[in-house]
């Protein structure tokens, strides 16, 4: 679509989501292999360049990309599918009869479909950047190459890791461990600006001392944190509990899990105590409302923990990559959990899936400058059709997005100055081809899931 790795965004309202927060009216930026270069009024950079190609934003929103913080590519093929006996009636349940049957009926070419049909679904829903834990324990060897290959294919940045575990036996949580390793090595013979990757891991109910010793050992020298399930139901911390002697986060303290590079999903049923050592150890924290209300596990004390510093980012847990939608349940969750319409402020929405984001974002990436619109930053892009019926300022911005955004508003989306969509169409990512493969893949997953019931 664009012939040259230097052109102009004009006449855009640009979000720059910066510290303060500023709406451009009227604005342009000039982008410059894969950066932005400049970014001004759009008369005035028009003047400036006269040559350059130009990109028309139409008066559209002109915003950085979404950014989720934990995802799970390799869910896709759950969609529509039927949990075999009675309904699952808590979440150990559904671990047992649907994710862990699941994940070991996925095979390569499944591994890289679900992977192909979530970048779709990202690319339309202005989804950029993302951060994925994987599961595909009968096809795991090179499996985060399929991956690598499906996101360097769409376009989009990814993080990736492989979900370390003792479920299935010592040999396949040393395969895990070993996958990840290569992984993480494979990275600097790539050298793709759209990949980064960390040390996946299952959960605590799911891994020995010895396993986690083991995982902190492999990852010595790869200057690199864990990526893990934490405390997502109660029996995560009465399993530590009765089989160690202490909750959740302070074995994985101990353990050399927890750290600044280190990514703690949900913590839902996380005590004080556990709390400061998050704080303290400097680990990540994700939300992910959607399956939090999903699988019956309860609210994570998201407010609380933002106020004593942990950096709370907002996921999406491997629902639609629509991430408007996480922010939307984000604000009106915690109001019904705690029957006041006082609880998590639109702020603190915007402190997870913008500031938080951004950062986590950042820490893979570097640099770039992610999740901001200013000079400097990495052109990660997208164009909303979004025309207030009322005034819409960079204050009253967060509930414009919570009430008036809708997915369908994206028509354009970008990453590191290169389309992936625009006007609505596809450019990287044949989506029919996509959608008709993985309608016959998921089939057979399927079948290969009725079996293992």
């Amino acid at each position: 679509m664009l012939k040259s790795n230097k052109f102009l965004i004009t006449n855009g309202r640009i979000v720059t989501w910066a510290d303060p927060n500023e709406i451009i009216e009227n604005g342009g930026m000039l982008v410059e292999d894969g950066r932005i270069a400049q970014i001004g009024g759009s008369a005035e950079l028009m003047a400036a360049h006269p040559d350059l190609e130009q990109l028309d934003a139409g008066n559209q929103l002109v915003m950085p990309g979404n950014i989720c913080a934990h995802t799970h590519f390799y869910g896709a093929f759950a969609r529509g599918m039927a949990i075999p006996g009675a309904p699952p009636k808590d979440f150990p349940d559904i671990l047992e009869r649907l994710w862990w049957r699941l994940d070991r009926a996925l095979l390569d070419l499944d591994t890289e479909y679900s992977a192909l049909v979530c970048l779709v679904d990202a690319i339309k829903h202005g989804t950029t950047t993302l951060v994925d834990h994987h599961a595909s324990p009968s096809a795991l060897n090179n499996s985060l190459d399929m991956i690598a290959d499906a996101v360097e294919r769409a376009g989009v940045r990814a993080a990736l890791c492989y979900e370390v575990t003792d479920r299935n036996g010592p040999e396949e949580a040393e395969a895990g461990i070993g996958e990840n390793v290569r992984f993480l090595h494979s990275l600097k013979e790539r050298n793709s600006e759209l990949l980064a990757g960390t040390f996946g891991l299952h959960a605590a109910l799911s891994l020995s001392d010895e396993t986690l010793a083991n995982c902190v050992a492999a990852a010595a020298d790869l200057d690199t944190g864990f990526h893990i399930h934490v405390a997502e139901h109660e029996v995560d911390e009465y399993d530590s509990l009765f089989k160690y002697g202490q909750r959740v986060v302070p074995r994985l303290a101990e353990a050399g899990i927890l750290g600044p590079k280190s990514i703690v999903a949900h913590a839902v049923h996380v005590d004080a105590v556990e709390k400061n050592i998050l704080r303290e150890t400097g680990s990540w924290v994700t939300h992910q409302p959607r399956s939090n209300m999903n699988n019956a596990v309860g609210a994570a004390d998201i407010e609380g923990m933002l106020r004593l510093g942990i950096p709370v980012c907002l996921g999406n847990d491997g629902f639609s990559n629509n991430m408007w939608a996480e922010w939307k349940m984000a604000y009106l969750m915690h109001k019904q959990v705690h029957r006041d319409p006082r609880r998590a402020n639109g702020m603190d929405i915007v402190q997870m899936a913008i500031t938080n984001n951004a950062a986590l974002a950042n820490m893979f990436w570097p640099g770039k400058k992610i999740g901001r619109l200013v000079a400097g930053a990495a052109a990660d892009i997208i164009f909303v059709d979004y025309h207030a019926t009322t005034p819409l300022s960079a204050g009253n911005l967060p509930w414009h997005i919570i009430f008036g955004f809708e997915s369908s508003l994206v028509t354009s989306t970008m990453v590191a100055g290169k389309l992936l969509m625009h006007n609505r169409e596809l450019l990287t990512l044949n989506e029919a081809e996509i959608t008709a493969r993985s309608r016959k893949l998921a089939a057979e997953v399927w079948q290969r899931y009725e079996k293992l019931s």
